[in-house]
């Protein structure tokens, strides 16, 4: 059979087609994608415009660029001043349509703040702080407030605190409801609060953990000017220190009977003298052993006879009762002890200035020494002592001339200690070294204080902020901090006004805040092998 041309060029033009599409599918790849979106909505058109004025309508629609979601908008949206029913939020594809339900007050400017409400369908990129503002009469009002929110004892700025203001005439909300003329601070704790009206308002700052704009004195932190802004012009640079409250009445968090037996109650304030008694069956109180955490806000208690159905433990302080709670168990209650010891090396090192601290979870009846191995570079040693630490029951000390660059293992193998009601350890095993002499250094530092015979505290913290040693002064003095790993360190001090050695914090139901304090601006690096000299000079108390 033959073929014609045209009919030959329609048979290669197909088969060529064939190759090409089973080809092409044969190396097809994922498509990949580019870089992740980070930018929330932006805002297109908005009818009527933002801060028009002689406003009458009754719905408002504001277009964006992109699909967007609400998110929480009833803890989110607010309008000030306060309306009885809040206007509906509307998604129609990328607009929002706000509908009125009540009646807009004459001569009112109204700001509608949608907090972190608006937010992008894919990445949930938040617009933040947006809002719109009109005014039903021929003026906006035009006022504003601005200032820092700064963490009261670092004085670090506060990311996404709440600064919000509340008229005075409504000050009494804080802690029922949420305030209606809000914004968050940036990266540098700074606000502004906008298009207000003359009035007299208090101002407050939350670092909040729930996110409902309402002060939880459990879980909240909380910063407040203590005078009234009688706004008639603009303020400026305030600055609100948030701070977490103490609590005013005493109350229990938490009370269980933990896996291995051991009673562990916490309690929701620092206590400074306190106590803890077994009230039933109040034989067992004679013989229980107890530690109380670092904060005195917990306690631990063992008790030699757990063949009660139910106990009652009292907590007191200063002799004073407190409150008393009752535990119950199963009669078939079982209880696991582990007795694997802690201990306080550092990355497998041992600070050369400390010796060698064992803490066990439980108390310790016996210890036998013949089922623990000491190796000194894999050859055992016996000339070591294992010594009670005479402030804290559960812990141990081994003494010993470490030896530098030499590894060491303490093997305690099974049975090697005895806790309360006969029970044993597993096998563990503690592998270290000790840390290099050169790898530390010293602090000496010359403090003036501002007025002799008056109360300081003084810290030395770390990069972290955390207190890492503490010292009550009154006078002119030297501290040595001896043999501190390399690192950065910081000075803090507390005006410790009514001398009880503590820092107090503030009470915002009587508007008093918490003891001020300075942060030393100097950063004072220790070199390792380094003795540091420096001289900080406290500045007299600020006025509040």
């Amino acid at each position: 059979m033959k073929f014609k041309t045209w009919q030959f060029i329609l048979i290669f033009t197909y088969g060529f087609y064939q190759f090409f599409l089973v080809g092409g599918c044969a190396s097809q790849k994922t498509i990949q994608g580019g870089p992740r979106d980070s930018i929330a909505p932006k805002v297109l058109r908005m009818v009527p415009e933002n801060l028009t004025t002689n406003f009458n309508a009754q719905t408002i629609v504001i277009q964006f660029d992109e699909y967007f979601k609400l998110n929480d908008q009833f803890r989110e949206f607010s309008v000030s001043p306060d309306m009885e029913r809040l206007p509906q939020l509307k998604i129609k594809k990328r607009s929002l349509e706000i509908s009125f339900q009540d009646t807009l007050e004459k001569n009112t400017t109204y700001t509608l703040n949608f907090g972190k409400s608006i937010a992008d369908i894919n990445e949930n990129n938040v617009l933040k702080n947006f809002t719109y503002v009109f005014a039903t009469g021929p003026k906006l009002d035009s006022l504003s407030i601005s200032g820092q929110v700064v963490d009261a004892l670092t004085g670090e700025p506060v990311l996404d605190a709440l600064a919000f203001i509340v008229p005075l005439d409504r000050d009494t909300i804080i802690g029922k409801t949420k305030p209606s003329i809000y914004t968050t601070t940036d990266s540098s704790g700074l606000f502004q609060l906008n298009n207000l009206r003359e009035n007299s308002y208090k101002a407050y700052a939350l670092r909040e953990k729930t996110s409902d704009k309402i002060y939880q004195q459990v879980s909240d932190e909380i910063g407040f000017l203590p005078d009234t802004i009688v706004l008639r012009e603009n303020v400026s640079d305030i600055k609100i220190k948030v701070f977490k409250e103490d609590p005013q009445e005493f109350r229990i968090n938490d009370r269980k009977i933990a896996p291995d037996g051991t009673i562990l109650i916490t309690w929701n304030q620092k206590l400074r003298q306190p106590s803890v008694v077994i009230t039933e069956p109040s034989n067992l109180d004679a013989a229980k052993q107890f530690q109380f955490s670092k904060t005195n806000d917990s306690v631990r208690v063992w008790l030699n006879d757990m063949s009660f159905d139910s106990t009652k433990v009292s907590i007191l302080e200063a002799g004073k009762l407190l409150q008393t709670v009752k535990l119950t168990r199963g009669k078939k209650d079982t209880y696991t002890r582990n007795l694997m010891a802690s201990d306080n090396l550092e990355a497998g090192q041992l600070d050369p200035n400390r010796r060698l601290r064992l803490t066990f979870p439980s108390p310790i009846t016996a210890i036998d020494r013949s089922k623990i191995e000491l190796l000194e570079d894999s050859v055992a040693v016996t000339n070591y002592q294992l010594v009670k630490d005479s402030t804290d029951f559960l812990s141990y000390h081994v003494q010993f001339p470490w030896d530098k660059g030499t590894p060491y293992e303490m093997k305690f193998n099974p049975g090697a200690v005895t806790g309360m009601f006969d029970s044993k350890n597993k096998e563990f095993t503690k592998a270290f070294q000790l840390a290099n002499t050169d790898d530390y250094g010293t602090l000496v530092v010359t403090v003036k204080v501002p007025e002799q015979n008056k109360n300081y505290i003084l810290q030395v913290t770390n990069e972290n902020k955390n207190t890492i040693s503490e010292h009550q002064i009154m006078r002119d003095t030297t501290l040595n901090f001896n043999n501190y790993r390399a690192g950065k360190y910081f000075i803090r001090v507390v005006y410790d006004r009514n001398g009880n050695g503590i820092w107090d914090t503030g009470r915002v139901s009587t508007k008093q805040l918490p003891e001020q304090i300075y942060n030393a601006p100097k950063e004072l690096s220790i070199r390792a092998g380094w003795d540091r000299k420096e001289t900080v000079e406290i500045p007299e108390e600020p006025a509040i």
